[in-house]
């Protein structure tokens, strides 16, 4: 009848339906905000209630059953005291489980840390207590990605300035030098039998300090890196740290996936970084550079012999290779080798089908 009536009232059927489709889902929105609401009950308000239930407990047996007499009986204290101990009780549990999640959040936010990013507490408990996790959450997932905007801006005008001075070295510093080679050559070809030796001595000097030039600008550029590509520049890499009593072993397969380039220099920067301790900190006479294919992926792991990293916090190297290593959404893992020494793992994914 209510659908006739309806009808004959000028509404028509499609709106009908319409109207009763939104009174269902009213019906149904309001029945989980009720489920969602008796979750999420406040803290406040679970410790007032149990505070109240057991106070009118209380009221209504002094009111009626239990009596307190002048003096004491001994019945009567049993019973107030059990009454007590029940109130403490459910006062207890509902504090315990109400302040666990803070627990959580207190225990993530000791061990957050922007450089391994990932880890997150889980949203729970009462209102007040989910909705600060929440919160704390939501603040985590910007900072990470400021942390990774601002790294990727920085790291991006670092590479700029090791090109400018890399280039500055060769074109300016290593010119001049050549030059100063030259007119040296010429001088010992003039100069007298006594001056010979002297002058042959500058020479020396300023070919070992053009030679430590064009080192240090090939180690700011890599133009092995762009020209030959990874593979290349890292066997050229560890042929140049193969020295000074350290012997550099390099492996890198050939099946490896087609990397951009923003990967090939992050993986080629943390092979030199980890090397660079490694001849400097480590005390290692052996290492080891590999780069090899992976279920997933591409990884690099440079291993020492050395003596570890022990207890030390972390230098500025290993922060480093670690943005570097979130910039490409790469893993970077450093701790102790098998055979002791130092393992520095970079693990890259790579999408299914990027083979070369």
């Amino acid at each position: 009848m209510g659908v006739v009536t309806d009808i004959r009232s000028g509404r028509s059927p499609e709106r009908l339906d319409g109207e009763l489709s939104e009174a269902s889902a009213g019906e149904l929105s309001d029945a989980s905000a009720g489920r969602s609401g008796a979750r999420n009950v406040s803290l406040f308000w679970r410790i007032f209630s149990l505070n109240a239930a057991g106070l009118v407990v209380a009221t209504a047996l002094l009111l009626g059953p239990v009596t307190v007499s002048t003096p004491v009986l001994a019945g009567e204290a049993l019973v107030l005291l059990g009454g007590l101990v029940l109130l403490l009780a459910g006062n207890a549990l509902v504090l315990r489980f109400g302040l666990a999640p803070l627990q959580r959040l207190d225990r993530a936010m000791a061990t957050a840390d922007l450089l391994r990013p990932g880890s997150r507490p889980v949203v729970g408990g009462p209102a007040e207590t989910a909705g600060l996790i929440t919160t704390y959450n939501t603040m985590l997932d910007r900072l990470e990605a400021e942390r990774a905007t601002g790294a990727a801006r920085a790291l991006s005008a670092q590479e700029s300035e090791r090109h400018r001075i890399a280039r500055e070295l060769h074109d300016e510093v290593g010119q001049t030098l050549t030059a100063v080679l030259l007119q040296l050559k010429r001088v010992a070809d003039r100069a007298p039998g006594e001056l010979r030796d002297e002058v042959g001595q500058a020479q020396e000097a300023t070919r070992a300090g053009l030679d430590e030039i064009r080192r240090i600008a090939r180690r700011l550029r890599p133009g092995v890196l762009e020209e030959l590509g990874l593979a290349s520049a890292l066997r050229a890499l560890a042929g140049e740290f193969t020295t000074h009593g350290l012997t550099v072993r390099h492996h890198v397969t050939g099946d490896l996936p087609a990397l951009t380039p923003e990967a090939e220099l992050v993986v080629y920067r943390v092979a030199q970084e980890g090397l660079t301790n490694t001849a400097r900190h480590a005390g290692a006479d052996r290492a080891e550079l590999r780069l090899r294919s992976v279920p997933g992926g591409v990884e690099l792991l440079v291993r020492d012999n050395g003596t570890g990293v022990g207890t030390a916090p972390e230098g500025a190297g290993i922060t480093g290779m670690r943005e570097r290593a979130l910039l490409i959404g790469a893993t970077l893992t450093v701790g102790p080798a098998p055979d002791g020494g130092t393992d520095v793992r970079l693990r890259l994914p790579v999408p299914e089908g990027a083979r070369r």
